[in-house]
């Protein structure tokens, strides 16, 4: 009798593990139940589908085009290198600005297989779907680095010019000395540690942690306030970062979202970042890091040790600056021109300034202009 109650029990505890670690069936965009789908969306080669939202002037008259890949928590709407600029910014300079929801956000198809190198992929196909020609610029904020490292490894023949902003780190990438990896995980918040150890070496007890009630989940969506720095906070109080519209960004289910992106993006990946080659061998285009020296969330000790590594990676650390840094008018317009693009100088190093002098030039003609329409 004993055995058979035992037995029961363990039925019973094994029926409500299985249904406690199990994620729910996401919710599709178009499907019966589902989300509407309310803007372009392509169709990839496996079926799914990925959409995007297009900026600035036409991409058939465009001299510079320009993927954006968006970080956690976020979605297409939240292109800041787009949004953020002058009125007539990016029209000036013929820039053609086109962001994407990333697999399981917004109304992309969520990829259960998702690796760093298929969402490489998937950003390629878009450029070609969108006729961007062979070569074209990539820019990737926060967890959005993982498909622009994906993109320098795996699609480097396609690559212009390529932007890292604030870009996240794991923390297990195999050329981080033991000490200093340990270091910057232990910088973060503790719940945040366990999450992305969770993620690591138990990636299908991800979606119970961040969702079980004993222990706190991951601090950013728990909204944790310790995470932001004094600029993060002003630059959100300023209302040039207003935070997107969770309901549309988690819309077809977290998981295939936001634990998705912590399971791809600090789970073990197919590649080190820091072994690649330089990809501009000749200088004809160049790659830049942007790092805030007071970034509460990505350890900037750890991101000057990446760039150490690969020296071909122009460096730009901003003193003050915390996670947010790029929304901002000022910033969202030195940021993406002299951090991508290749205006045919002979030498890459001095792209920064001839194109910065050249957007200061275009931002006080708008200025100008503003200033002189009657009121």
């Amino acid at each position: 009798m004993f055995q058979r109650v035992l037995g029961v029990i363990l039925i019973g505890l094994s029926a409500w593990a299985f249904s406690a670690i199990r994620p729910p069936a996401p919710k599709i965009c178009g499907s019966v139940g589902g989300p509407p789908i309310t803007g372009p969306r392509i169709k990839l080669r496996d079926g799914r589908h990925l959409a995007y939202k297009e900026h600035g002037v036409s991409r058939t008259v465009a001299k510079f085009k320009i993927i954006y890949i968006h970080g956690f928590s976020s979605c297409r709407h939240d292109a800041a290198v787009a949004i953020h600029p002058s009125p007539g910014f990016l029209e000036e300079l013929g820039v053609y600005v086109v962001s994407l929801d990333r697999p399981g956000y917004g109304e992309s198809d969520p990829h259960p297989t998702r690796t760093v190198e298929s969402l490489a992929l998937d950003v390629e196909e878009l450029g070609d779907q969108l006729g961007l020609g062979p070569k074209f610029y990539v820019i990737g904020l926060s967890m959005g680095g993982q498909a622009v490292w994906g993109c320098l490894k795996y699609i480097p023949h396609r690559l212009a010019g390529a932007s890292l902003l604030a870009p996240a780190i794991n923390y297990w990438w195999p050329s981080f000395p033991a000490n200093l990896s340990e270091e910057g995980l232990s910088s973060q918040l503790p719940q945040d540690q366990w999450a992305l150890r969770v993620a690591h070496h138990l990636p299908w007890l991800t979606y119970w942690w961040n969702t079980q009630k004993f222990f706190p989940q991951v601090s950013i969506l728990a909204g944790r306030p310790e995470i932001l720095s004094s600029q993060d906070i002003e630059i959100i109080r300023s209302r040039e970062g207003l935070p997107v519209d969770q309901k549309y960004v988690r819309q077809q289910g977290e998981f295939e979202s936001l634990h998705r992106d912590l399971m791809v993006g600090f789970g073990k990946w197919e590649f080190d970042p820091m072994l690649l080659e330089n990809i501009f061998p000749k200088n004809e285009g160049s790659v830049h890091l942007w790092q805030g020296d007071d970034d509460k969330l990505v350890p900037v000790k750890l991101q000057r040790y990446i760039t150490q590594k690969l020296p071909w990676i122009h460096y730009h650390e901003l003193s003050g600056a915390g996670h947010l840094f790029v929304f901002t008018r000022k910033m969202s317009e030195e940021i993406q021109f002299p951090a991508t693009i290749n205006v045919g100088k002979p030498n890459a190093a001095n792209l920064g300034s001839d194109l910065r002098d050249l957007i200061n030039q275009k931002r006080y003609e708008l200025k100008d202009r503003a200033a002189e329409k009657p009121t």
